[in-house]
């Protein structure tokens, strides 16, 4: 068996990732940093309090209410956390997991096994698992044999990878308060909630009673909204906040020459086209596939995200094990190719423009980004509207599904490959775009020989290419780059910034100097 403990993690402490060009890390244990009002700025209005909806306008605040089974080292190591040790069986068929002692909710209850029980149940149904619902779709069933473990059975073999990033991704939530957990925190993690402004921000508070040893370091966390990125920066600038999380490369780079801190961490995102394939003209595979070749992927890098980052075809990060350079030269922007694709999908020209494409005016990448494909769809004769939203409209309607076509990224890219089912445009069943049943088996197909090669490195690659192969083919997501997220710039009175494999923002450590 396999069997990982605390014991082993103690000595080697946590490893930050190499600093990326722009960025640089500060292990808070090397630092006597000083408590205080933690104000931090942020781009995008939150959706709800559920970690389970993984989504990128809730990345500032998962981490700070709640915590994990495991938590992975930037360089994807596996670590302790409210799981002490966790044991896979020989054939991989099942993890039996130790959880913590002396740990509690926010609402002082002890966390125990019926909470993860509890938490498990809402990630496999399909109505209440949001972006934890398809990364279930390995587990057959669970148990507690005692209020210390839990056990997790698979309905077949897994790979180890996989086990983990399933563990790593579970995020109890105490069992009272699954019902209303959209709306009311319910975590063991290091703040506690103390009022929301929508549209404004939010305020929590130190956890008295959390149980990492002299964390958090602040006392109070406070998150403002800005709805442009030259506000936030401003802010930054004028002593206003001490931390922009997940502003622009573009501002970044200038803050950075400009004196100010900037972190970057692993957990790289790509940006996807999203196609709403049950609309108008995107009912058309022809017409779909056009887009691999409409995408001016070194141009939208370049003005969205200021060069940092990668050009790519695929839904994957380089770092991830199904990334395959060869697609990213097969689908370049290509307008010639693109219009042969047009012409044999046999749709009228009033055809192929019915339809707006969705873009997010608070984010001036998105913007940026939208009209350079609209560009490129005007020198093929396909002249669109832009429909600009703001806020929480736009994220109800990216969340909901109600477009035609919208930028989105996608995260989970540099883990195991069947996670990328994490992201809404991308789930198998219980597609909030896409809907049920999905339009596209093949998919659904490929998906599910990712998650069934368990054999040797040969079947393994041919499940990784079989995929790409089908998502080039189905393009009902068009992928144009990855680039940086959660980026963070910060005054130099901050320290003690960790970085996390996922690019949440993790506030416990940071302090003042």
């Amino acid at each position: 068996m396999t069997t990982v403990s605390r014991r082993q993690f103690c000595m080697a402490g946590i490893a930050l990732a190499a600093a990326a060009p722009l960025a640089m890390s500060l292990p808070a244990i090397a630092q006597q940093l000083k408590g205080g009002t933690l104000r931090v700025a942020v781009l995008s209005e939150l959706a709800n309090y559920d970690p389970q909806q993984l989504s990128t306008v809730n990345f500032h605040v998962i981490k700070n209410l709640y915590d994990s089974l495991i938590e992975y080292t930037p360089e994807g190591k596996p670590e302790p956390s409210l799981a002490t040790e966790w044991t896979i069986a020989p054939d991989k068929t099942s993890v039996s997991v130790k959880l913590r002692d002396g740990v509690t909710f926010h609402s002082g209850t002890p966390l125990k096994a019926d909470s993860v029980l509890a938490t498990l149940q809402k990630g496999a149904d399909p109505k209440r698992g949001k972006n934890v619902f398809s990364t279930m779709s390995i587990v057959k069933d669970w148990s507690a044999p005692d209020d210390r473990t839990v056990v997790i059975n698979f309905k077949a073999p897994v790979p180890e990878r996989q086990i983990l990033d399933l563990l790593q991704f579970l995020i109890p939530i105490e069992a009272k308060g699954i019902d209303t957990v959209e709306t009311v925190p319910a975590g063991t993690g290091p703040f506690t909630l103390v009022s929301r402004a929508v549209g404004q921000g939010l305020r929590l508070k130190a956890n008295p009673k959390y149980w990492r040893e002299k964390q958090p370091i602040v006392q109070d966390l406070v998150f403002t909204v800005f709805s442009e990125d030259a506000a936030a920066s401003a802010a930054l600038e004028s002593g206003a906040v001490d931390i922009i999380y997940n502003g622009s490369s573009r501002s970044a780079v200038r803050l950075k020459s400009a004196g100010y801190q900037v972190f970057s961490g692993p957990g790289k995102l790509v940006q996807v086209f999203r196609i709403n394939s049950t609309r108008g003209p995107f009912r058309n595979k022809s017409y779909r596939q056009a887009f691999n070749h409409l995408m001016d992927r070194a141009g939208i890098l370049r003005v969205g995200y200021a060069g940092m980052g990668e050009v790519v075809a695929q839904p994957w990060a380089p770092a991830s094990p199904a990334f395959d350079a060869s697609y990213t030269k097969a689908h370049a922007y290509d307008l010639d190719k693109a219009k042969a694709l047009l012409a044999a999908s046999g749709l009228s020209a009033a055809e192929m423009k019915d339809w707006k494409m969705l873009v997010n005016g608070s984010d001036e990448a998105s913007v940026q980004i939208s009209q350079i494909v609209q560009a490129s769809l005007g020198k093929v004769g396909i002249p669109i509207e832009l429909d600009i939203r703001q806020g929480a409209e736009f994220v109800s309607a990216l969340l909901g599904g109600d477009f035609a076509a919208v930028f989105g990224a996608v995260g989970n890219v540099q883990k195991f490959p069947s996670r990328v089912t994490t992201n809404s445009i991308y789930r198998t069943s219980q597609n909030p775009i896409l809907k049920d049943p999905h339009p596209h088996p093949a998919y659904v197909a490929a998906i599910a020989k990712v998650d069934g090669a368990s054999g040797g490195a040969a079947e393994v690659k041919a499940s990784y290419d079989n995929l790409n192969k089908v998502l080039v083919d189905e393009a009902f997501a068009i992928p144009t780059n990855s680039y940086e997220v959660g980026l963070i710039v910060a005054s130099d009175k901050v320290g003690g910034v960790t970085l996390e494999i996922d690019n949440l923002f993790v506030a416990r450590t940071i302090g003042f100097k």
